[in-house]
C-alpha cells in the first residue's frame, strides 16, 4: 500500500504551492485553495519518517463531513470533494488567531490548572476542579501565531487591542465558535462520544466570514467515550480517548518525545498498519460509517487526474 507523503502537482492555473506538516496546498488563481491531505503524520511537532496509509483520506473526509453539518451556522472555505484526500475551496483572508474551546479541564488547561493558575487567555477557571471534569460553560482560550511559529495563549482583550481582530468581527467569532462546537457536541454524543476540546480557523472574503481549513478530525480535536466517563473521573482514572494520542503513548513509551538527540523509533510495517487501522477506527466511530478505502494503485495519479478535471470545470 502506497502513502502519500509528498506531492509536486501542475494544476491548471497553479500560482503556489505551500507544505505544512501535513497538508500540501496548492493557490489557483488566487481564488480558491487545493487542499491535499497527505499521509504524513506529526507529533511533539516532528514530521514521523514513515505515512500512514489512508490517514489523509480519514482526515479529509471527516472534516468534510462536519463542514457540511455546520453550513446553515455560516459559509466555510469547502466547494468541492474531488478526491478521497482533497478538498477544494475559497482561498481566505486568515484570522492571525485560532479560536481553541474547551468543554472540560483537559490538556493544556489542565497543565496550567494543576500549577495553581486559575486564569487561561483572561478566563477565570472555577476552583476545586479535577482533570478531565466538564466546566460549568465551555471557556474560549485563543491562540495566535508567533514568530518562531509557536502557538501562544492570548486573551480576548489582548487580541483587540493589538488590533489582531476588530472588536466587533472577534464577537462574531466567538460565537460562530460556540455553536459550532455545540453541533459538534450534539453529533458527538449520537455516537456515544464526548467532544471534549477542540480549535477553529476562520478567514475572510469579500467582507463576509468563513469557517477553513479542518473541523473536528481526530488530529484536532479531542474526543473521549462517553460510556465510563462518570466512573473513570469519580475515581481520577484516564479517560478512554479517540484522538492520536495513542501515536504520542507509542512514542514515549519508546523514549522519544521530540527532544534534542532523540531517535523516532523504528516504524516497522507492523506499527504503520496498526496506525491506519487506528485511524480508520476513529473515521467509523466519529462519522458512525464504515470507511471505504480508496483505489490505492497510483494514488498521486489518480489524486492529480481527479483535482485538474475539476479544476477544468472552473
Amino acid at each position: 500500500m502506497e502513502a502519500i507523503v509528498k506531492t509536486n502537482f501542475n494544476l491548471p492555473g497553479q500560482q503556489e504551492h505551500y507544505v505544512g506538516k501535513v497538508r500540501d496546498v496548492y493557490s489557483i488563481e488566487g481564488d480558491y485553495l487545493v487542499m491535499v491531505v497527505s499521509d504524513r503524520i506529526s507529533a511533539f511537532d516532528i514530521v514521523l519518517p514513515k505515512g500512514i496509509p489512508f490517514k489523509g483520506q480519514v482526515l479529509n473526509q471527516i472534516a468534510a463531513k462536519f463542514l457540511d453539518a455546520t453550513t446553515d451556522i455560516l459559509p466555510n472555505w469547502k466547494i468541492a470533494v474531488p478526491d478521497p484526500m482533497v478538498t477544494v475551496g475559497h482561498k481566505c483572508e486568515p484570522f492571525k488567531v485560532e479560536m481553541v474551546i474547551r468543554g472540560y479541564l483537559s490538556g493544556h488547561a489542565w497543565r496550567e490548572y494543576k500549577a495553581g493558575k486559575r486564569t487561561i487567555c483572561g478566563v477565570e477557571m472555577p476552583e476545586g476542579m479535577v482533570e478531565n471534569q466538564k466546566f460549568p460553560t465551555p471557556i474560549i482560550t485563543p491562540t495566535t501565531k508567533a514568530a518562531e511559529g509557536h502557538d501562544e495563549d492570548i486573551s480576548k482583550e489582548e487580541i483587540i487591542a493589538q488590533g489582531i481582530v476588530s472588536r466587533e468581527d472577534y464577537e462574531q467569532l466567538e460565537a460562530y465558535t460556540r455553536a459550532i462546537f455545540e453541533r459538534g457536541t450534539e453529533i458527538a454524543a449520537k455516537m456515544g462520544l464526548i467532544l471534549v476540546d477542540t480549535k477553529y480557523e476562520f478567514g475572510k472574503k469579500n467582507g463576509v466570514i468563513y469557517l477553513m481549513d479542518e473541523i473536528h478530525t481526530p488530529d484536532s480535536s479531542r474526543y473521549f467515550y462517553a460510556e465510563g466517563y462518570e466512573e473513570r473521573l469519580s475515581k481520577g482514572e484516564k479517560q478512554k480517548q479517540l484522538s492520536k494520542e495513542f501515536v504520542r503513548e507509542w512514542l514515549m513509551a519508546n523514549g522519544f518525545q521530540g527532544q534534542e538527540g532523540q531517535q523516532v523509533p523504528e516504524m516497522t510495517p507492523e506499527i504503520v498498519e496498526s496506525i491506519t487501522d487506528r485511524y480508520i477506527e476513529l473515521y467509523e466511530h466519529i462519522t458512525g460509517e464504515k470507511f471505504e478505502k480508496a483505489a490505492c494503485d497510483n494514488v498521486e495519479a489518480r489524486i492529480e487526474k481527479n483535482v485538474t478535471e475539476w479544476l477544468k470545470q472552473l
